[in-house]
């Protein structure tokens, strides 16, 4: 066999395994756009709803609505979720409840001369999960999330941190709710 033989076919093996890899990466990416939900949760067969209690703020922070809108978005996760469905929490199978303890402004970027041209929100819950059809409690933890936002950009950059902490509590509160089994 030739010296050029040899080297076509270690090209002919690479593209190979290139298109191996890529195909299992695609295969693994899922399907984003269907219509059906493919989350893995191993929600148990018996718990169908969720009821979700307005959550508490005791944080003594100050930001009005704070609890409605945590409280909002946490079902609004748990509709798109579909997992469990968000019932009136007098009927349903599971209930969430939980309580706003700390909600804190740091600094998280300083510059020369010591002035601060980041901050970040982080605010901290403290959520029970209790199956209301086993009467027992499922789980109790907490959770933090944070945003970050520039300090010249003013109160509705701070207002857009808020709003992605609550997103990333949400997300890891549904987390911990569907698939912590």
């Amino acid at each position: 066999m030739n010296p050029g033989a040899y080297e076509n076919v270690n090209i002919m093996k690479n593209i190979a395994r290139w298109l191996t890899v890529s195909l299992a990466i695609v295969s693994l990416a899922g399907c984003g756009g269907c219509p059906y939900s493919f989350t893995g949760s191993s929600v148990p067969p018996h718990l169908k709803t969720i009821g979700i209690a307005l959550f508490d703020d005791q944080s003594g922070f100050g930001e009005p609505n704070l609890r409605e809108e945590f409280t909002n978005k946490l079902i609004a996760l748990f509709q798109q979720d579909n997992s469990l469905e968000v019932a009136d929490k007098t009927h349903s199978d599971s209930i969430l409840e939980g309580l706003i303890t700390s909600v804190r402004d740091d600094p998280s970027v300083v510059a020369k001369g010591e002035s601060v041209t980041k901050r970040r929100v982080t605010i901290a819950v403290k959520v029970t999960f209790q199956d209301m059809k086993l009467r027992k409690r499922v789980w109790e933890r907490e959770f933090s999330g944070w945003g970050d936002y520039e300090i010249s950009s003013g109160l509705a950059e701070r207002t857009t941190a808020i709003a992605d902490a609550i997103q990333k509590l949400g997300e890891d509160i549904l987390n911990a709710t569907v698939s912590g089994w």
